[in-house]
């Protein structure tokens, strides 16, 4: 692998362009030999190169044809897009933010391999869009995923997702989608002693609460509130009882 490290030293003495001329003719190679460990090596010294070099243009065109090239490897691709998303809290500006965010989420789209990548760059691009006050936006574009069906995310973080689709539409001010969202979430989940499943009942116990509050469903209100006091948590907080009752 002299030429691998060789593109490396050229990078780092101001030779970018050269630098990846050279790793592409070796990625193509090591594709055509099926050779997972090898391409996937110099994916990532692809992507790693252009983000030591403040080069953003040239990490999301290489990031773009990287992923387009025939017979690509599923496991390279994944571990460049995984070295990508270490870059997006990186970059020097929004603007530059933005563009990563949606060369990635393009290069992930339609690929189950890298679908929990794909769910928390969403998460991100909603997030940003909320900050400037485009409630509308963060929720739609939050709602473009239904992370019920990925079977490579855990529990936790289905539900922690589920729950950001439920509060966005909240803040929305759409109920009814509200109303189908929660349906995604078993309560039988919250059944977990664990304090980290326990903190989640409580979140989605105030979102239900503030949905059927408005929906005048003060039957399902009164149930989530004794769901909410019966928590251990609140059990064991004089305080906390007492601010539920009330």
């Amino acid at each position: 692998m002299r030429k691998f490290h060789n593109a490396k030293k050229m990078a780092k003495e101001g030779a970018l362009l050269e630098a990846l001329d050279i790793l592409l003719s070796l990625e193509k190679q090591t594709r055509s030999a099926a050779d997972m460990h090898s391409t996937a090596k110099i994916l990532v010294a692809i992507v790693k190169l252009c983000f030591q070099q403040n080069n953003w243009t040239a990490l999301n065109e290489h990031i773009l044809l990287m992923s387009k090239r025939k017979s690509q490897l599923k496991q390279a691709i994944t571990k460049m897009i995984q070295e990508a998303c270490s870059y997006v809290e990186e970059t020097p500006n929004m603007e530059v933010k933005l563009k990563l965010i949606d060369t990635l989420i393009t290069v992930t789209a339609g690929k189950i391999y890298v679908e929990i990548e794909r769910a928390r760059l969403t998460h991100k691009l909603a997030t940003i869009k909320e900050k400037e006050g485009k409630i509308s936006e963060a929720a739609n574009i939050l709602q473009e995923l239904q992370v019920e069906t990925f079977g490579s995310m855990d529990k936790k973080e289905k539900v922690e997702f589920i729950m950001e689709q439920m509060r966005l539409c909240l803040a929305h001010r759409d109920y009814i989608r509200t109303s189908i969202i929660s349906k995604k979430i078993s309560t039988k989940y919250f059944e977990d002693s664990n304090d980290e499943v326990q903190k989640l009942k409580l979140r989605y116990y105030k979102l239900m609460i503030e949905l059927d509050l408005h929906e005048g469903a003060y039957l399902s209100v009164a149930k989530y509130y004794k769901a909410v006091y019966d928590t251990p948590s609140i059990q064991e907080d004089e305080a906390k009882r007492n601010e539920v009752k009330s």
